[in-house]
């Protein structure tokens, strides 16, 4: 038994020399087995069906699945602090969104620090705001608004989806461009705050194209402006809010992102797929049809985008002095 066993081991040791390649070479290419996409929401929300739609892609496309696992709570913190402690392997992502930008200032004791600990991998889309009045209230375009407000300071009421959110930043940058007072109104979800709004229980805010669009074409809304620096091809009539408010952007945004020390091969394979994503018609065609625009790029450019939106949300919640629920 023992002459048999040293056989095969010299035999082995043969084989890898002969080969030139180590033994790690033999391991099978990336992804070999499932792949965990944790998103920090429930289901059914457009970050939940962004992730679903990219996994679909990469599952059929790579060979192995990529399963979307929901982890909601603490505003997308119990998700990302998920990934953070996985093994840097590849087998475990996260959706990232503005809302991590967000959180970096928002929540001062967390177990993690976004930008350190969590690798950028690809973006996806960014998805504008609009902004929204009643139609009861006798404002048509940007620059009424801001006359309005001034003349009636503080007897605005702005809603938005919760303390915090993308959509409350949005509209307390919006304040301090303009420098207008409005009383922050927080709903728990975009649902409630449009109801509101369409109620006249309040007279403004900001919220996506997802959430909003169809309210907007029944004339329930009326869409001041999206908060992006284009105009939306969901929306192609709305103008950019920088047509006002020089300087003015705020967007969703998604993307992929994996544990701080993911094998740079890895990143960079996951963010080829992801840009082919991109490119296919077909998913072009929904995530547009979600009000969301298509961005590829490098994993690099990704990174200097997310740190860029940390230092913007820094200042606004800061600025507001606007603290976590």
């Amino acid at each position: 038994m023992k002459f048999a066993r040293r056989c095969f081991l010299q035999l082995l040791a043969g084989a890898t020399a002969a080969s030139g390649a180590s033994p790690l070479a033999w391991a099978q290419p990336y992804p070999a087995r499932p792949v965990r996409w944790i998103v920090g929401y429930p289901p059914g929300g457009a970050t939940d069906i962004t992730a679903r739609l990219i996994g679909q892609w990469l599952s059929e496309r790579l060979g192995q699945p990529f399963v979307i696992e929901n982890r909601a709570g603490a505003s997308g913190n119990i998700g990302t602090e998920a990934v953070v402690r996985a093994a840097p392997d590849g087998y475990t992502l996260l959706l990232v969104n503005a809302g991590n930008t967000i959180n970096e200032t928002l929540y001062e004791k967390r177990s993690f620090v976004f930008l350190r600990d969590i690798a950028a991998v690809a973006s996806i889309v960014r998805v504008p705001l609009v902004m929204l009045v009643n139609p009861a209230l006798v404002i048509k375009t940007v620059p009424e608004f801001i006359t309005y407000a001034k003349a009636n300071p503080g007897k605005l009421n702005m809603a938005s989806a919760g303390n915090g959110t993308p959509h409350h930043v949005a509209g307390e940058l919006f304040k301090l461009m303009t420098n207008v007072e409005m009383m922050h109104v927080p709903y728990r979800g975009s649902a409630p705050a449009l109801m509101d709004l369409i109620g006249a229980q309040v007279q403004v805010a900001f919220d996506t194209t997802t959430a909003s669009i169809e309210y907007i074409r029944a004339g329930k809304l009326r869409a001041l402006a999206v908060t992006t620096m284009e105009r939306s091809d969901a929306l192609p009539d709305v103008p950019p809010m920088r047509d006002f408010v020089p300087g003015y952007e705020a967007s969703g945004w998604y993307g992929v992102g994996a544990p701080k020390s993911t094998p740079a091969a890895i990143i960079e394979k996951l963010n080829n797929e992801v840009n082919a994503a991109l490119r296919d018609p077909i998913v072009k065609a929904r995530l547009n049809d979600l009000g969301a625009t298509v961005v590829a790029g490098s994993a690099a450019e990704f990174a200097s985008f997310m740190a860029d939106e940390t230092e913007k949300w820094a200042r606004v919640i800061r600025a507001a002095r606007i603290k976590a629920d």
